[in-house]
């Protein structure tokens, strides 16, 4: 773990001092970390790489717009009775940094304006009854301190941010290891406009992106630069592979949706006769192991660099989906009028519970003063407030509903002659972990001719280690029927407000059909029907194949139903479990 904090160190550092060298051009840093003396570190680093005079404020979270942008100053306006204008942060920092505090939980409409600030370069302001367009060119430091990792800043707001950090394995051990950056920032910042990179660099730091699944074209771009910027670091006035390398691994990697496919390797002709060994390929004369393309050195450098949780994630195929999945750590985010996490405001009145918003509803109200004094015949300075009805603002609030994981465990004779025993165990880990987190589970199994709920939605660890432990073997396999009992439990606690989501650990292989009879063909044309059911209800769900070897009947069914297919072969209960969690994609 050292060596690797060490490493993670020396990277954020450098992404620090390139962010020093091109702020407005790389855009920022997103960096994941708790508050505290790493992190604090980290920030003194980045201090000291910017200019002295470079401008560095601190948003807060619940900042308004005009305090963002510049507006309408609320005090001033309500005290003298005319509108005064003020001037927003964003105007104040042109060339500088701006700190963006507690980035996952900042509204969606301030990233947006944040987001479209670095996109303009400038600001549309009005200023003494004038429309000005003020410069506002400036980085973005979003600290993200979400505990989930579904919690994360706007992704509009993390595409503009060309690094992505990641301090959470680093002590402070790591950072006495690692060496600081130690150049001449003035200079590099003078270097930067002359800095040069050929077609081939672009090429590379393209391939690279699309070899992990990089869609935004924003990536490239911010490779590009960084590759810029930390030529101009070391003193150059041309991009080499040691800068491209360093922008594959700071900007591209932790951007990754899916590893490289490796390339298939032509088979050797056995009718060839393999080339004489020459004095150069004897053995005297080894060949550089530098000297390979430069995309294959980009791209090993960015696959170098995923982060742990990321690679495990990428090798069980999820990806960085948006959807909702099963097995998440919480539940969908819901509109609530009466609590829940604050995300701005409303008009309407304070009834049924409703929070009237003081501070909105004045800011809605100063504008319209003079106007009202008028109509009511008032005059002067009378530091009265004419707030009328149309005038309220309500609190808007978003809160997690309940996750409830529906498990639906194939105990058929073909699953039980494989892995039952190992299925039984993934699903009584994931139990526990759902308990934990204070979820909901339910267990559905089918055999024979019928599908039969074992286990309720419940919290009970005790009765769903009962359930699970006299569950027994043998018998068809009638998967529609699963399939249904899955279908129709998901609908009631959907209908209650909560999430559901539904794991199938199967081989896919079904010979009973909806009515009990045997019959592989109407079996079939069954489970077809009941997945298309799951697709059309958008049901977050997971198939998990559990026989020895991957079979085509399961990959096909998760197609239908619109779910992860997850291939397992000799895998232990612990092995199930841990691919299970990796692959379920999170709440949004």
């Amino acid at each position: 773990m050292g060596d690797a904090g060490s490493r993670v160190w020396a990277d954020a550092v450098l992404a620090a001092a390139l962010c020093a060298i091109d702020p407005a051009g790389l855009g920022g840093v997103a960096l994941r970390a708790r508050a505290g003396p790493v992190r604090d570190r980290w920030v003194e680093a980045l201090r000291a790489h910017l200019p002295e005079d470079a401008p560095v404020r601190t948003i807060p979270l619940h900042i308004a717009d005009g305090r963002l942008l510049g507006g309408l100053d609320l005090a001033a306006t309500l005290q003298s009775g005319r509108p005064v204008a003020e001037r927003g942060v964003l105007s104040e920092v042109h060339g500088g940094i701006v700190l963006l505090a507690m980035a996952e939980r900042v509204a969606d409409a301030t990233a947006a304006r944040i987001a479209a600030a670095l996109d303009r370069g400038e600001l549309h302001v009005e200023r003494d009854g004038l429309a000005l367009r003020v410069p506002a060119r400036f980085g973005v430091i979003a600290f993200d301190e979400g505990a989930e990792p579904d919690e994360r800043p706007a992704a509009g707001l993390l595409d503009r941010l060309a690094f992505h950090v990641d301090l959470e394995c680093v002590s402070m051990r790591d950072l006495e290891a690692a060496s600081a950056v130690t150049a001449d920032m003035a200079a590099a910042r003078g270097r930067l406009p002359t800095v040069r990179a050929s077609d081939a660099v672009v090429e590379a730091l393209a391939a690279t992106a699309m070899a992990l699944g990089i869609a935004s074209l924003r990536a490239v771009q911010f490779a590009l630069r960084a590759a810029r910027a930390a030529a101009a670091l070391a003193g150059r006035t041309m991009v080499e592979e040691e800068d491209a390398v360093i922008a594959g691994r700071l900007v591209l990697a932790a951007r990754a949706t899916q590893l490289p496919v490796p390339e298939a390797e032509p088979a050797a002709d056995q009718d060839t006769p393999a080339p004489a060994q020459t004095d150069e390929q004897d053995g005297t004369e080894q060949r550089d192991p530098l000297d390979r393309p430069l995309d294959d050195l980009v791209l090993e450098a960015a696959k170098a660099a995923l982060p742990a949780a990321l690679l495990a994630q990428l090798v069980a195929g999820q990806g960085q989906s948006s959807r909702g999945g099963a097995g998440g750590r919480a539940g969908a985010l819901k509109q609530s009028r009466l609590r829940g996490r604050p995300t701005g405001t409303r008009r309407g009145e304070p009834r049924g519970g409703a929070r009237l918003n003081v501070v909105e509803t004045l800011r809605n109200a100063a504008p319209w003063q003079p106007l009202r004094r008028r109509e009511q015949g008032r005059s002067g300075t009378a530091p009265r407030i004419d707030v009328r009805p149309e005038d309220f603002r309500v609190t808007r609030f978003k809160q997690r509903s309940q996750t409830t994981t529906i498990f639906v465990v194939d105990a058929s004779g073909s699953s039980a002659l494989h892995r039952l025993a190992e299925a039984k165990g993934a699903v009584e880990l994931l139990l526990a972990q759902s308990y934990v987190r204070r979820d909901q589970v339910a267990l559905i199994a089918f055999r024979g001719e019928r599908a039969e709920l074992l286990l309720p939605p419940t919290r009970s660890l005790v009765r769903a280690k009962r359930s699970l432990a006299g569950l027994p073997g043998g018998g068809g396999t009638p998967l529609a029927s699963g399939l249904d009992a899955a279908a129709a439990l998901a609908d009631a606690v959907r209908r209650k407000g909560e999430t559901p989501s539904v794991i199938v650990l199967t081989d896919g292989r079904a010979n009973i059909a909806r009515d009990g009879k045997p019959g592989r063909p109407q079996a079939e044309a069954d489970v077809q029907s009941a997945a298309r059911r799951f697709r059309v209800a958008d049901v977050a769900a997971i198939v998990l194949d559990t026989s020895p070897r991957p079979q085509p009947q399961a990959e096909q069914l998760a197609r239908e139903m619109g779910a992860r297919y997850l291939p397992l072969p000799h895998a232990d209960a612990n092995a199930l479990s841990a691919a299970i969690r990796a692959a379920a994609p999170r709440q949004p």
